[in-house]
């Protein structure tokens, strides 16, 4: 079932960059300095991801070289992509420069087979419909790199699922509405090693979309807007041709991108035997962040000023309405065997958590227990040495239960924890010696200091007590259990705690445990 499923992924993987490369040709045509140089080097991009380009003509008129009949196709493993548009012209602006114009509205359609692994799963057929109304656009530069900008006042998709073995059966539909879109790009490389880099930005996003699941009798409605998008992405596309992920990355495929977005809503709407459900949230703004190559990966994202309320006929309340400050998370680590530790780092972090007073009745109707913000904060960083291609096939089918690599050090940068009236904090640092694996049982032998410290720890276990939440004697046991590892601190209900490895021994506080 894993080979499956990456092998499916495979395929989505696939077909994702196909279709976005279809599309960025239609919106943003590759330019050069001449007409004929633009339209080349569409049908040089094309042949490099396996796409086919046929037209009906293509010929000069003036200064202009003018395509009818553009017919573009990419299909691997099943899935199809394929795109038409009536017209493009390409015309010499006369100063190094050549305008793109098209057809305003083309078609594009998206076939996808079923997923091995999930029973459930059809074959799918997507119908969409592009329009870029008042699109200008103009490119620039050489034939080696090629630089072009666009802007449009609305960019829009309109989208239509249906069951592929039965077309009758529409299975979602889906609307998409950019308005003021800017963007530039650059294009340089080798035909079979496309560097693209790009900026874009767009006033607003609105969407929606619809879908009803065929074996059960549930629908599921969302519309949602976004407002100040800005993106900036950068790749190397070569390797689209290999079905094994870990080939194309070592022969030089990369992407690194940033998306950030600001004032946001949705509202969702779920219908099934049980009852509706109905979701709404806002947000002040978000990003989005991602890199990919050989060496490593990395993915981070965030949200600020988040609210979201649920109702629904299977809670036995009104509604729950959740909300924080900030959500973050940012992970990053190495993918390609390393000579030496590499570094990595990840950080998890929740500000500010209020959940609503429906909640906090249903255990404690007397408001025992402060009502005080909830954060989390885990914020680590370190090094470590990987052994093994995890993008091998033969990895994922031999090697499952044995790691990949080797931790070498881990830095502690931040740790908190917040809620109900106490806080735990803490810092540290360790290393670790991946040639003694005896002295802690398989684990290698770590080196280092980890500093807590718990304020109002004491005072919640006594809140909790009184609820009956606690049971008396495991709250005593909680208590003996903290005086071996802290001690007093200078503040009211304050613990401290220093926690160390070394000489092969646990130590806290100076006094060795183990």
């Amino acid at each position: 079932n894993l080979m499956k499923r990456k092998g499916d992924s495979m395929k989505i993987w696939q077909l994702t960059v196909s279709t976005a490369t279809i599309a960025l040709m239609a919106g943003n045509a590759f330019a050069d300095v001449t007409p004929e140089q633009v339209w080349q080097n569409w049908l040089d991009m094309s042949t490099t991801y396996g796409q086919t380009i046929t037209t009906k003509s293509a010929e000069r008129q003036g200064d202009s070289l003018v395509i009818t009949g553009m017919a573009l196709s990419y299909a691997k493993d099943g899935a199809k992509v394929e795109s038409t548009l009536d017209e493009i012209i390409f015309k010499d602006n006369g100063d190094g420069t050549v305008a793109v114009t098209m057809s305003e509205t083309y078609p594009m359609t998206m076939t996808m087979p079923a997923i091995d692994a999930d029973p459930a799963s059809v074959p799918t057929t997507m119908q969409m419909t592009m329009t870029q109304s008042g699109m200008v656009m103009t490119a620039s530069g050489t034939p080696e790199a090629t630089s072009y900008a666009f802007s449009a006042p609305s960019l829009k998709v309109a989208v239509t699922t249906t069951d592929t073995t039965d077309a009758s059966k529409t299975l979602g539909t889906g609307d998409f509405n950019l308005t003021q879109v800017a963007g530039k790009y650059l294009v340089s490389g080798a035909s079979d090693a496309k560097k693209i880099d790009s900026d874009f930005t767009a006033e607003a996003l609105a969407m929606s979309f619809a879908f009803a699941d065929p074996t059960s009798a549930t629908n599921f409605e969302m519309t949602a807007t976004m407002a100040d998008l800005v993106a900036k992405t950068a790749g190397t596309f070569v390797g689209m041709d290999e079905t094994d992920f870990g080939k194309a990355l070592a022969l030089g495929f990369a992407a690194n991108g940033a998306i950030s977005y600001g004032a946001t809503a949705y509202d969702i709407n779920v219908t099934e035997e049980a009852g509706p459900t109905k979701i709404t949230g806002a947000a002040e703004s978000g990003d989005l962040s991602f890199a990919l190559d050989a060496a490593k990966i990395h993915y981070g994202g965030g949200a600020k000023g988040v609210t979201t309320t649920l109702t629904s006929a299977e809670i036995p309340f009104p509604q729950v309405v959740l909300s924080y400050s900030e959500a973050a998370f940012d992970l990053a680590f190495p993918i390609g065997k390393t000579d030496a530790p590499a570094e990595f780092n990840l950080l998890s972090k929740l500000s500010d958590l209020t959940i609503s007073e429906e909640i906090w009745a249903m255990f404690d109707p007397a408001a025992t227990l402060p009502r005080d913000p909830a954060t989390l904060v885990i914020d680590v960083t370190g090094t470590a040495k990987v052994t093994a291609n995890i993008f091998d096939p033969a990895y994922a089918e031999s090697q499952l239960d044995a790691a990949p690599g080797e931790l070498h050090s881990l830095n502690v940068n931040a740790l908190q924890l917040t809620v109900a009236g106490a806080d735990l904090t803490g810092t540290g640092a360790f290393t670790f010696d991946n040639t003694d694996l005896e002295t802690y049982g398989g684990m290698p032998k770590p080196t280092g200091k980890l500093a807590l410290k718990l304020v109002g720890g004491n005072g919640l276990m006594d809140k909790l007590v009184a609820l009956g939440v606690l049971p008396e004697d495991q709250a005593m046991s909680a208590r003996m259990m903290l005086s071996m590892f802290a001690n007093p601190g200078a503040g009211e209900d304050e613990l401290n705690s220093e926690l160390e490895f070394k000489d092969g021994g646990f130590f806290a506080n100076g006094q060795q445990l183990q």
